[in-house]
């Protein structure tokens, strides 16, 4: 392999992690940098060997695919990264947490470079138990990058914020094509209610009684079958899609006027860039430093407290009244998002703190043996992993509402 190749610590599947990914793969290739994703152990093999990524196996592999016993993955993973001539590696914090923990062991050589996507407390405990072993971190959104450097003692010069870019190959060239009928609304992504907070999409739709809106929940997830419940009054408005391929999902979004984002929390949302981009409306939760980042409000989107249905179904009886607002948002949040998040951008952004980190790297703390292997406790399971998902909830909704 040649000396300008990165690891890229992960494998294919839906999600914002490999959004990263694509983005690198094709974007680095202007500065010369081979980007592969690299994945690890049985679970990996699962998701990489699904037949919707079997184009993607030639762009990198599973290591380990049989090897179940941590340790074991460890030692193999080690030694496929300093036999491979990789320059650099981007560890996704916690996406794996073999993955995450080898930047303790890793050849001290290979530059390390940790992207942080989430703001949960999960998420920061595993940053803060890498911290000092790596040469520059990323969040993907200012939230992210004010809470590790104001909280969690991370260095403010080797810190960065690179929002992920949306795919402008496919959302550059879409069309919408105007629409006077019932409002569309639309919910797109994982169909989980811990951090997205769809389980509120029903009580929006009730305030909203019989105004002409529709809802389609594109997506999938364990919540799905609760979620459809929960919406058996609504049967006549609502409908369900399905997961939509990545290539489709510009197309899906360019046939809706409103992106709904409920979230409980977010590290960027990269779906409300995606959005932004096809002109769909976003009315999203106020998260600070992530939804405020992304929306101008009252120009590209409308923000709303976290967990006031009441004053999200608000902002969408405005848009319903006003098209002219509508049309606006919509025009001004593409503008926004093509001149804020294009992944030419975002990969110079990345390509910078490569060269630097290979060229220069910064002084961080020394390998530990390999032999003396161990998780540290940010990697391992906290109290928080046996609260009940209800006391989460309003923890994480105390939580935004005290740091807006």
């Amino acid at each position: 392999m040649n000396c300008r190749a990165i690891a890229y610590f992960g494998c294919p599947h839906l999600g914002g992690t490999y959004s990263v990914y694509r983005q690198l793969q094709s974007g680095l290739k202007k500065f010369d940098w081979t980007v592969r994703w690299v994945g690890l152990g049985p679970d990996s093999r699962r998701e990489a060997s699904q037949g919707e990524w079997a184009a993607e196996s030639e762009f990198g592999e599973v290591v380990a695919p049989d090897c179940a016993d941590e340790e074991e993955q460890a030692a193999i993973f080690l030694d496929h990264l300093e036999t491979a001539g990789y320059a650099a590696v981007i560890i996704n914090v916690l996406a794996n947490r073999v993955q995450t923990n080898a930047a303790r062991y890793l050849d001290p050589r290979i530059g390390r470079i940790m992207v942080v996507h989430g703001t949960s407390p999960g998420t920061y405990a595993a940053a803060k138990s890498i911290r000092d072993h790596v040469h520059a971190t990323i969040g993907v959104s200012p939230r992210i990058r004010d809470d590790l450097v104001n909280r969690l003692g991370f260095s403010a010069s080797h810190t960065h914020v690179i929002a992920t870019a949306f795919n402008g190959a496919i959302f550059d060239r879409i069309e919408r094509v105007p629409h006077r009928g019932a409002l569309r609304l639309l919910s797109l992504g994982r169909i989980e209610d811990e951090s997205k907070g769809l389980f509120w999409l029903p009580d929006i739709l009730g305030h909203l009684g019989n105004l002409p809106v529709t809802l389609t929940i594109a997506g999938g997830g364990r919540d799905e079958a609760e979620l459809r419940k929960r919406f058996s009054p609504f049967a006549d408005k609502v409908r369900f899609i399905g997961v939509v391929p990545a290539e489709q999902v510009a197309g899906v979004m360019a046939s809706h006027d409103v992106f709904l984002l409920p979230s409980r929390y977010e590290g960027q949302g990269i779906t409300l860039v995606e959005a932004l981009a096809a002109g769909c409306v976003p009315v999203a939760s106020r998260l600070r430093g992530v939804t405020t980042f992304a929306i101008e409000e009252g120009k590209t989107g409308l923000l709303f407290p976290v967990g006031d249905t009441a004053a999200a179904a608000g902002h969408i009886q405005r848009l319903l009244r006003d098209r002219a607002l509508l049309l606006a948002m919509s025009q001004a949040g593409r503008a926004s998002a093509l001149a804020r998040f294009q992944p030419d951008a975002m990969a110079a952004h990345y390509s910078q703190i490569i060269e630097s980190v290979v060229g220069d790297p910064p002084l961080i703390a020394g390998c530990l043996q390999r032999d003396d292997w161990q998780l540290p406790a940010g990697l391992l399971p906290g109290l928080r992993t046996w609260l009940p998902a209800s006391v989460k909830n309003r923890l994480r909704h105390i939580r935004e509402r005290w740091q807006r």
